[in-house]
C-alpha cells in the first residue's frame, strides 16, 4: 500500500499569510525546490490590497496547486490579524483544504532556532498595549523537526514577565520581537509544513485568531 496521499505531492504548494504587522508576508513553497516570499509594507492599505497582491503573488500557480495554507494567528495588530485569519478561513473554505494558524512568537522563535545553543529554550517577547507585553517560551526539537510550546502566548505585565523569566528553571534565549515581523512568513510555512508531515490536516474553522488583549480599553 502506498503512502504519498500523505505527503504533499510536489505539484502541490503551501501558501502563508502573515498580516499581523502593518506588513504583509506571502511565502508558497512545494517543498520539492520551488519556493519564494515576499514582504509588502503596506501600512494601512493592508486591508485594500491584500487580495490583490495574493492574486498576483501565487501567479504562475493557480488555486488548484494549493494543497493547504498556513496564517500567522497572532498576536499582533488587531485588525491585521483579522484580516489575515478571516481570509484564511475564507479561502480553506473555498478550496476545501486544511489551514493552519500559527503563532507569531513561534514563527519568530522558530526564526532564531539555529543562531543558539541546541539545548536551550527560546522565550519571545513582544509589546503588547497598556504597557503590557506578549511572552511565550518555546523549546526546538534537536532534529529541528518542530517545536515544543513550554509556556503558550500570554500577556503579562512587565514586572510578571520578568518575575516568569528569573525563576524559568532551565537555560532560554530572550528574543524581542519588535520589527520585519511578516519576513517570518517562511517560518509560519515551514511549521505548518512540519505539522502537514505529521499528518495533522486542521479545518478551516479551527483557525482562529490569538489577540491576547481587547483592542479597546475599557
Amino acid at each position: 500500500m502506498t503512502t504519498y496521499l500523505e505527503n504533499l505531492a510536489v505539484t502541490k504548494y503551501g501558501l502563508a499569510l502573515h498580516t499581523t504587522t502593518p506588513e504583509l508576508g506571502l511565502a508558497i513553497n512545494n517543498f520539492a525546490g520551488d519556493n519564494r516570499a515576499q514582504v509588502w509594507n503596506l501600512g494601512r492599505d493592508l486591508s485594500s490590497f491584500v487580495h490583490q497582491y495574493l492574486v498576483e503573488f501565487i501567479q504562475p500557480q493557480t488555486w488548484s496547486d494549493i494543497g493547504f495554507l498556513a496564517v500567522a494567528k497572532g498576536p499582533g495588530g488587531f485588525t491585521g490579524t483579522r484580516i489575515g485569519v478571516v481570509l484564511a478561513r475564507t479561502l480553506g473554505q473555498q478550496l476545501e483544504i486544511p489551514v493552519f494558524a500559527v503563532s507569531t512568537l513561534a514563527a519568530v522563535a522558530w526564526s532564531a532556532k539555529d543562531s543558539i545553543a541546541k539545548t536551550d529554550a527560546i522565550a519571545i517577547q513582544m509589546p503588547a498595549q497598556r504597557g503590557q507585553v506578549f511572552g511565550a517560551i518555546y523549546q526546538p526539537h534537536a532534529d529541528n523537526s518542530n517545536l515544543t510550546t513550554l509556556l503558550p502566548d500570554s500577556v503579562f505585565t512587565p514586572e510578571v514577565w520578568q518575575e516568569t523569566l528569573a525563576n524559568w528553571q532551565t537555560t532560554y534565549q530572550l528574543i524581542e520581537a519588535k520589527s520585519a515581523l511578516a519576513a517570518t512568513v517562511t517560518n509560519i510555512l515551514e511549521l505548518a509544513y512540519l505539522d502537514w508531515e505529521q499528518g495533522k490536516r486542521p479545518h478551516w474553522f479551527e483557525a482562529l485568531p490569538y489577540y491576547g488583549q481587547h483592542p479597546v480599553d475599557v
